[in-house]
């Protein structure tokens, strides 16, 4: 058996559905469960599937920095972990707590959490440790990220939202004070992920990704594992317009938004 799984190597032939490749093609989202694509800026279910099952075990506890929805606490309550998510906005908590109460535990002595906050204070932090002695934990095993893609949608109104930082260097400098303040929380050898997109400002891609890869290897108790390309299915913004963005392209000498990354990273 693995340290940081539950997979059994021996029948390691057994683990068809789980990815090992740096390319993920996901046909549709997973709607089972309490899963809804309602909110905007949701990630798909399969990706915090896919990072719990490699790098948890059952009765672990997985942290969410940015929950938005309540993906990332749904799929806990379905595989088992324990879930801590952080969320700025109070409206988007309050929705993310209906939505997630809607799933079945797969254990009942699991614990989800929500904490209404801004995941670059210290007060965030310390409400996140005390989540963690009621859970009777000393420390987490996964992190993810799902942090807005800058400025591409506008979540809040709220200052510290990321969504409103002024310049990109204001928005890297943010994102890494949120991946500073819980770096310690993670168990050492375990795994931080990280869910961005690119985006296109003033007709000029901007690599967005690899900006916020390089701000999180600033931190030195961390060293990227892998750089996973995930292809985007059913982009809301560009729902029933297909043909309409071909020709944009077309026109306009770009290439069309399909994929987004997860970095993934590891604490030394």
């Amino acid at each position: 058996m693995s340290k940081i799984n539950d997979l059994n190597l021996n029948n390691w032939k057994e683990y068809e559905d789980i990815f090992t490749d740096s390319l993920w093609i996901i046909g549709a989202r997973d709607k089972s469960g309490a899963h809804t694509g309602e909110y905007h800026g949701n990630f798909i279910p399969q990706i915090p599937n896919q990072l719990m099952r490699r790098f948890t075990k059952k009765g672990d506890v997985v942290l969410d920095a940015f929950l938005g929805g309540g993906t990332t606490l749904i799929e806990c309550r379905r595989l088992g972990r324990h879930g801590i998510g952080i969320e700025l906005i109070p409206k988007i908590a309050k929705a993310a707590k209906n939505n997630i109460a809607k799933q079945k535990f797969l254990n009942g002595k699991i614990q989800v959490s929500i904490i209404v906050g801004d995941s670059t204070k210290k007060k965030t932090r310390d409400l996140t440790i005390q989540m963690l002695k009621n859970y009777g934990k000393k420390d987490v095993q996964l992190i993810i990220m799902h942090p807005p893609y800058h400025d591409i949608i506008k979540f809040s109104n709220n200052s510290d939202d990321l969504c409103n930082a002024k310049t990109l260097e204001d928005f890297l400098k943010k994102f890494g004070d949120v991946v500073n303040n819980f770096t310690d929380l993670l168990e050492k050898n375990h795994y931080l992920a990280i869910v961005i997109g690119d985006k296109y400002t003033n007709s000029e891609w901007v690599p967005l990704a690899f900006y916020t890869m390089q701000e999180t290897m600033k931190n030195p108790d961390l060293r990227l594992k892998s750089i996973l390309v995930k292809n985007i299915v059913g982009n809301r913004a560009k729902r029933n317009q297909e043909h309409l963005w071909r020709y944009r392209a077309l026109a306009g000498g770009f290439y069309i938004f399909r994929h987004e990354y997860i970095l993934v990273f590891q604490k030394s």
